[in-house]
């Protein structure tokens, strides 16, 4: 079995030192910074760009420079996506943004956390567990969603947000580590 097997199973799997993976993330970080580089009112060549990268779009969608990801094809947008500058998606897993999300400035999505185990860290293992981001949600400022989360749709997630968590759909949540303050419907 393949690390990048490994990966997509949710099984520990060498990230650091294998040399597939590492020349794959290499590929994608000179897309990102490709497109980094593109003048902003360059805007076809930015979504083509821009669709090279992601492993899936849909209708019209938009991600502001800069941009930076792992490899880029674990990554689907939905129609009318938006993702604010400073965009960072590890997607060592599926990351997935539903329709109509916005995403506010200097974000980041991690699909890809390293075990307690002193040893199997340093031989480079890691996990990647996917992210969900429903219809509808917006997501503030400086907001990190760690792996494994689902946020639900039309729920806001408050700036400065550390989403260790599934949300429902529906909430207004916030904090380190990020709780439901309410439900958007009182």
């Amino acid at each position: 079995m393949t690390e990048k097997e490994k990966a997509a199973l949710g099984m520990l799997y060498n990230a650091n030192y294998d040399t597939d993976l590492k020349e794959e993330r290499l590929d994608c970080q000179e897309l990102c910074a490709e497109y980094n580089r593109l003048m902003p009112k360059e805007l076809e060549k930015r979504t083509e760009l821009m669709k090279r990268i992601l492993g899936k779009t849909e209708g019209e969608f938009m991600v502001e420079q800069p941009f930076f990801c792992d490899y880029g094809y674990n990554i689907e947008v939905g129609e009318r996506c938006f993702l604010n500058y400073h965009c960072t998606i590890l997607d060592g897993a599926k990351v997935t943004f539903g329709h109509d999300v916005f995403v506010a400035p200097n974000c980041s999505f991690y699909t890809a956390g390293h075990p307690f185990d002193i040893e199997q860290r340093n031989e480079g293992l890691e996990y990647a567990y996917p992210i969900h981001i429903g219809n509808n949600v917006w997501i503030g400022g400086n907001v990190t969603v760690l792996p494994g989360v689902t946020i639900g749709d039309g729920t806001v997630v408050a700036a400065g947000s550390v989403v260790t968590k599934d949300l429902p759909a529906g909430v207004l949540a916030a904090g380190n580590p990020c709780r439901i303050i309410r439900n958007l419907s009182e």
